[in-house]
């Protein structure tokens, strides 16, 4: 009797041995790919213990691993690049509203969470428009509608139509001027484009910086990578171009955001709750914004110095729950325009 006993103790200590083993992680669904970030994570692990497992993936490959996965899906945090990517797990029922006195504290702006806590950004990025110094005087080019304008026929380069950082542009200027007026600017966009799209933003600047074409669509972290390379000739090319930021006599300038939320099945969601609090935290977001040149979204953090020489700017107020909203039209109207 004694025997048994002491056996179902002992089976009884190892599973609660390995439910606490099991405790200290926490699995990522990461569509990030940044060095940067892995780095964050080790301060993490390092002052909590809890070991980070990371899962990458695109993030649509990663949302509908989700959804088939299901309850036993071991996602607990889920990571992605585009804050329209976020919001429509959060419309798919994926992400649980969260939140706890110390993601309260940090004050992120409104538009730049869910306004149900289902996600918080984590850093973001303006997308602005790039300019040959030598061949275009900033007062010419003031909003994206004017990439549009018959004068920039054949100057104005830009990545897939496609690519997330597109469709969510597309999308927010749907939700400020409507569907008729977007696919206007996206058809004049395209008969103005200087070669057909390709390549990533850095790719743009650097076709903007030899005159392939004079105007380009980019984000503010690509430039700044190119200011602070410690090649040369990346410097070289940062020094032939200037930034605008557009729309700052109306809406604002469009910004988009990597950001997380928690899986509702998650498995650990205390420990998801701990590493989403450590990456609001003053930092974590120090890192994001030296090692990744973003803008923090703690607003405790300054942006790294040459962000700031960029000089400030009005941002598009528009939540970006509304890119997953309108993310199906930009499509359709990116496709009519010819912008592939």
């Amino acid at each position: 009797m004694l025997a048994h006993k002491i056996a179902g103790l002992t089976v009884a200590f190892a599973a609660f041995a390995a439910a606490s083993v099991q405790a200290e992680e926490v699995n990522v669904y990461n569509s990030r790919h940044y060095n940067t970030d892995r780095a964050i994570y080790e301060t993490f692990t390092k002052a909590t213990g809890i070991k980070v497992n990371i899962i990458e993936g695109n993030h649509d490959e990663l949302i509908q691993r989700m959804k088939s996965e299901g309850a036993s899906s071991p996602a607990d945090l889920f990571i992605t690049v585009d804050a329209g990517r976020l919001a429509a797990a959060a419309q798919e029922g994926l992400l649980a509203p969260i939140s706890s006195p110390v993601l309260d504290a940090i004050k992120v702006p409104a538009n730049l969470k869910d306004p149900n806590n289902a996600w918080w950004g984590l850093s973001s990025r303006a997308r602005i428009i790039v300019y040959a110094k030598e061949r275009v005087k900033p007062e010419q080019v003031k909003t994206y509608e004017d990439l549009a304008k018959p004068e920039w026929k054949g100057q104005v380069l830009t990545r897939s139509g496609t690519h997330s950082y597109s469709l969510a542009l597309t999308a927010s200027m749907i939700d400020a001027e409507g569907e008729a007026k977007t696919e206007a600017w996206a058809k004049g966009l395209v008969a103005n484009l200087a070669r057909p799209p390709q390549g990533g933003d850095t790719d743009q600047i650097k076709a903007v910086a030899v005159g392939e074409g004079d105007l380009a669509l980019a984000n503010t972290y690509y430039v700044g990578k190119l200011i602070t390379s410690a090649k040369q000739e990346d410097r070289a090319v940062a020094e032939k171009v200037g930034v605008i930021f557009p729309n700052q006599d109306g809406r604002g300038t469009h910004v988009n955001l990597s950001g997380a939320g928690v899986v509702k099945t998650a498995p650990h969601p205390e420990n998801a709750r701990k590493l989403l609090e450590h990456l609001l935290s003053p930092e974590a977001q120090r890192m994001f914004a030296d090692g990744n040149m973003e803008y923090p979204v703690n607003p405790s953090v300054p942006p790294h110095p040459e962000l700031t020489k960029l000089g400030s700017f009005k941002q598009a107020d528009v939540n970006a729950a509304a890119f997953a909203e309108h993310t199906p039209a930009a499509l359709r109207i990116m496709d009519r325009a010819g912008w592939k």
